[in-house]
């Protein structure tokens, strides 16, 4: 008697509304933990492997998948028999189309490996700093930066062979830069495209480097650049300098340099977005009076009037001056300021008979105290104990 299939979508561990992407990845799963490569003489790893194999054969196939959803596993048994999958095999092309990609992500080589081709590519971008003040973050600065960037060698042209001679086509790609592997596996003979070992992608070889570069086909110099560093920018973000990265290949453009702006910090303003804070004393006579007082902001001093009254920590507006949007210049944000009261620590015998006459005409707060003191070391009627007197 014939041993009975268990359910696919059980064999792989997902739902049966499960997407491709979630049956993909179980299977990778799965493939990666019983494939024979990585268990040798293992029958019940092999058995299993080969279970998960049929059960996303069929469940990655759009068309497979709903015939099975429909009648189970009975939509196959009548074209493949007991050991078939259905009207196709292992060594079906069917199989290397499946398979290719998730054998090759696992065990490497595969289809992906030779997405690379011979013809122009862009050189790699290179990433550096610079630091920048508060101010120049603010309203924008131009820098000059040194680095050392390859250029084409003068002697070979950028071919990296010695003068005189030139790159060969490869011979064992054919000048395509790609070279084709066959290896047989339980599904037939699976083709992988890798890049070629010996001329690494360009389709030549060189046989006589040239001495100034080794073959490089590149001379590193040092040069200066000039940055432009826009109005507005943030600690952290870059500028892109087209065309001052790694030389291309085969052709191609040079790569971008990716400037990170580093902004010093400053010590009393704050910035978050395009909004400016800071914190700015005051006087207890002004803020009790009102009167001016004089804020720092980053185009300068200006002088702020404050009402009579006013309380610490308020918070006041300054429109338009923070900082300026890197989107449009025309716009920029504003700068909030903390208003604080200060209280002086050392004050002259003179002040603090004015402040206490102040105090005796603005509600008397000390004597009240004094009195709600002396009402508490008073004996309590009836029960001749003393309220307790607690010192702050």
């Amino acid at each position: 008697m014939a041993e009975q299939k268990r359910d696919y979508y059980e064999v792989l561990g997902v739902e049966k509304n499960a997407d491709d992407a979630a049956i993909k990845k179980a299977y990778r799963a799965l493939a990666k933990k019983y494939h024979p490569d990585m268990n040798p003489g293992d029958a019940e790893a092999e058995k299993k492997f080969k279970e998960a194999s049929e059960a996303y054969a069929v469940l990655s196939d759009p068309e497979k998948r709903r015939q099975y959803d429909q009648y189970g596993h009975a939509a196959f048994d009548g074209a493949g028999g007991a050991g078939g999958f259905g009207g196709f095999d292992f060594n079906s092309a069917d199989f290397g189309d499946i398979f290719g990609d998730i054998f090759g992500d696992l065990f490497g080589g595969g289809r992906r490996s030779g997405s690379r081709s011979s013809g122009p590519m862009k050189g790699a971008n290179i990433r550096t700093s610079v630091r920048i003040s508060f101010e120049e973050a603010v309203f924008g600065v131009d820098k000059e930066i040194e680095l050392t960037l390859k250029d084409e060698c003068t002697s070979c042209h950028g071919t990296g062979a010695k003068p005189g001679t030139s790159p060969e086509t490869c011979s064992k790609c054919g000048g395509k830069g790609q070279v084709v592997f066959t290896s047989q596996s339980f599904f037939g003979t699976v083709r992988n495209v890798q890049t070629c070992p010996d001329c690494h992608g360009t389709g030549k070889v060189i046989k006589d480097k040239c001495p100034d570069c080794r073959g490089t086909g590149y001379i590193a110099n040092k040069k200066k650049i000039q940055v432009s560093i826009p109005a507005g920018i943030d600690n952290g973000q870059c500028v892109r300098i087209r065309d001052k990265g790694e030389p291309g290949t085969n052709g191609g453009p040079r790569g971008d340099l990716l400037v990170e702006v580093v902004v010093g910090r400053h010590p009393i303003f704050q910035r978050q977005d395009e909004n400016i804070y800071s914190t700015v004393p005051m006087s207890f006579a002004v803020a009790a009076l009102g009167g001016e007082i004089v804020i720092d902001t980053v185009d300068g001093r200006v002088i702020y009037e404050v009402k009579a009254g006013t309380q610490t920590d308020t918070k006041v507006r300054l429109k338009g001056k923070g900082v300026p949007s890197l989107r449009s210049k025309d716009v920029r944000g504003d700068h909030y300021v903390t208003l604080v009261v200060q209280v002086p620590d050392k004050l002259s015998h003179e002040a603090k008979e004015l402040l206490k006459q102040f105090d005796e005409h603005t509600g008397d707060s000390l004597n009240a105290a004094k009195n709600i003191s002396a009402e508490a070391s008073e004996d309590q009627t009836g029960g001749g104990k003393k309220k307790k007197k607690f010192k702050f």
